[in-house]
């Protein structure tokens, strides 16, 4: 099946003649999206699967920390596809001491958290941001302060002709839409977005992540903001009660296929391919999210009922210790706060913690410590 599912602009670039690329709006038309026997397997699955995610994050005793872990997970691995180096590891040692070996890369994936943060506070709030335009350019505003694509327009709509691939315009393997063509393209797609489409609320999500990438709105960051949209799709939608979904894990490893499928999109009106790999990566990312809840939960127990029955614990080790999920690693200042204790208390918690095994020193400091929980770390961040 083939369609068309844009039109070209001539635009010059860089002394270049170069063909832009405008997609018409959503849905796809002439023909419609064919939703056969296999789309409608692979979307059952991707919606079951949604639901088993969103019961294993009701089960578990913290909602807070539970989403705390997953949100950063999410917010590293998207990071990645864009070429940063931190790891979850990096980031947390960084919310606890503010040092990193890699501040830029950590910068970055802190943004996301807090353009994530925003967004849903926006959109939860009667007075609120609705999902929408302006909501985007405020997350983005966010997503590029103070990191390397500050200078980049930070919240604003692009006001240049960008490309994707190649040394230059002539050679790029796609010239997105001109500047002038943007707003309205984004116009279109919020309004599909509000509209009463009658297509499955999973596929329309996959379909605005699509339609985003190929309008590329900003100068930086469309990749993350592209897949921030998702997350917030799927709970506008109440596909998931909050963010649980760390979509990119999927996308990363597969990530030559969805670059495949985005340009076949474009180039051959592929949508019905786009929608099933969609599918395919939420089904396997909420599969491997609920995998990982699991693994969480059980060592959770374990660790607590070892505590439990170690001679010589005391009532702040027990009170750290259920503080770790959303502080996996600590100093004993930030433990002092966690637990609301004196410092010699906090230090005689940290070290029952670490005769347990469950915490272990990470700097090989004699001042200035830093401890990890580290098979807690290990269970959230194994692929």
């Amino acid at each position: 099946m083939s369609r068309e599912t844009g039109r070209y602009v001539t635009t010059s670039l860089a002394g270049e003649s170069v063909a832009a690329f405008v997609p018409h709006p959503l849905p796809p038309a002439n023909p419609p999206l064919r939703l056969d026997d296999a789309i409608h397997a692979l979307h059952q699955d991707a919606v079951t699967a949604l639901d088993r995610l969103a019961v294993a994050g009701a089960m578990v005793p913290s909602a807070d920390w539970f989403l705390y872990g997953f949100v950063r997970k999410e917010a590293v691995l998207t990071s990645q596809i864009e070429g940063t180096q931190a790891t979850l590891r990096d980031l947390l040692t960084f919310e606890a001491t503010e040092q990193a070996e890699r501040p830029d890369d950590v910068r970055e994936v802190c943004n996301y958290v807090a353009a994530l943060k925003y967004a849903r506070k926006q959109l939860a709030a009667p007075t609120g941001l609705p999902l929408s335009t302006r909501l985007l350019c405020e997350a983005h505003k966010r997503l590029l302060k103070g990191a390397r694509g500050a200078g980049k327009q930070p919240g604003e709509l692009r006001r240049s002709q960008n490309w994707i691939g190649g040394a230059r315009p002539g050679n790029a393997s796609f010239v997105p839409p001109p500047p002038d063509a943007v707003t309205a393209s984004m116009a279109e797609l919020e309004s599909w977005l509000h509209s009463d489409d009658a297509l499955p609320p999973l596929i329309k999500a996959g379909l605005a992540h699509v339609q985003f990438e190929t309008i590329h709105p900003f100068v930086d960051g469309n990749g993350r903001i592209g897949r921030l949209l998702v997350a917030l799709l799927l709970e506008h939608w109440k596909l998931l009660p909050a963010p649980l979904l760390y979509l990119s894990v999927a996308i990363r490893r597969r990530q030559p296929e969805y670059y495949e499928r985005l340009s076949a999109v474009r180039t051959a009106g592929d949508w019905e391919g786009w929608t099933a790999f969609f599918l395919e990566c939420v089904r396997e990312a909420a599969d491997d999210g609920v995998a990982v809840a699991q693994r969480l939960f059980h060592l959770l127990v374990d660790h607590r009922r070892k505590l439990l029955g170690r001679a010589g614990v005391t009532l702040p080790a027990l009170q750290l210790f259920e503080q770790l999920p959303a502080n996996p690693i600590v100093t004993i200042a930030g433990a002092m706060d966690l637990v609301g204790s004196t410092k010699p208390t906090t230090i005689k918690a940290v070290a029952v913690l670490e005769g347990a095994g469950v915490l272990r020193e990470t700097t090989g400091r004699k001042r200035d410590r830093t401890y990890a929980y580290h098979a807690y770390l290990d269970a959230l961040t194994a692929d």
